[in-house]
């Protein structure tokens, strides 16, 4: 029986290593830095953010917010306060968000509730002291599936989306064209329908001008991260939005993450540099 591509875990020998080191080194952040954790931006007992500050904030801080993956059914925003630390190492101020996870949510709502919590996270900048026009998002896996929808109208949407502009958006080993998705080895762990997949494909959606895109994917990630990375990146060039594909030597999909965190890395300088410009 052939392997199936989307199944991670197959690829990476020390999956569980990885992710245990990711959540630790979240933690060792922690304890050096200012979070304020648990903001709601909705209802819902995981719509909620953690939004993380340098030492020595600075009035009109650049804000940056990361959205992690999981396949849309698993995942959360604490494991993942390590991408604060080129944020911060920036003079910026960072925030982890996290949503409701299918089966029991829809794809198109968890879309709604990551606009959501920009939407308020722009909203709370003054409060914060940081300056809403220097916005930036990244997201890894299916959190980059999402936060193309930051500045993206789906198919079947009539209007663009109320949102705040962005600077840039950072989308590292993202997926962008879902159909595959129902039939993989989601199938039940996600349960996403072929319709929600054609309805939610960055690939077959309308993109907004305005913020830069950078498109990210591991040298190891496997073949459809590498595909519809390039796939997507050429579609926002055809569009006329300025983009950029990069391929970060050495990774998997979740050691990339640990690199994202690391200000001294290729990832985590691109991610400093997407704050800083």
């Amino acid at each position: 029986m052939p392997q199936d591509p989307y199944r991670n875990r197959d690829f990476i020998p020390d999956f569980d290593e990885i992710m245990a080191e990711t959540a630790a080194r979240s933690r060792e952040l922690a304890a050096r830095v200012d979070i304020r954790a648990d903001i709601p931006y909705g209802p819902s007992p995981r719509e909620r953010m953690d939004i993380i500050f340098p030492q020595r904030p600075v009035k009109g801080a650049p804000l940056h917010v990361f959205i992690h993956g999981g396949y849309w059914r698993s995942g959360n925003k604490e494991d993942h306060w390590l991408v604060a630390a080129p944020v911060l190492a920036a003079g910026g101020i960072a925030a982890t968000i996290t949503y409701d996870l299918m089966p029991g949510t829809r794809l198109g709502a968890i879309i709604g509730q990551v606009r959501a919590a920009v939407r308020h996270l722009a909203a709370l900048a003054p409060q914060l002291g940081a300056d809403a026009a220097r916005l930036t998002v990244s997201g890894h896996s299916a959190g980059a599936h999402l936060t193309a929808y930051l500045a993206a109208t789906g198919p079947q949407e009539n209007a663009p989306p109320d949102l705040p502009g962005l600077r840039g958006l950072l989308l590292v080993s993202g997926l962008y064209d879902l159909t595959e998705i129902p039939d993989s080895f989601l199938k039940y762990e996600a349960q996403m329908t072929h319709a929600e997949a054609s309805a939610w494909s960055p690939l077959t959606s309308r993109h907004q001008e305005g913020p830069r895109r950078i498109v990210m994917v591991s040298e190891m990630d496997t073949a459809p991260f590498h595909r519809q990375g390039r796939q997507f990146t050429a579609l926002l060039a055809s569009q006329g939005l300025e983009s950029e594909f990069r391929t970060e030597a050495g990774l998997n999909h979740l050691s990339i993450v640990l690199a994202l965190g690391d200000p001294l890395t290729p990832a985590g300088r691109c991610l400093a540099s997407l704050i800083e410009g």
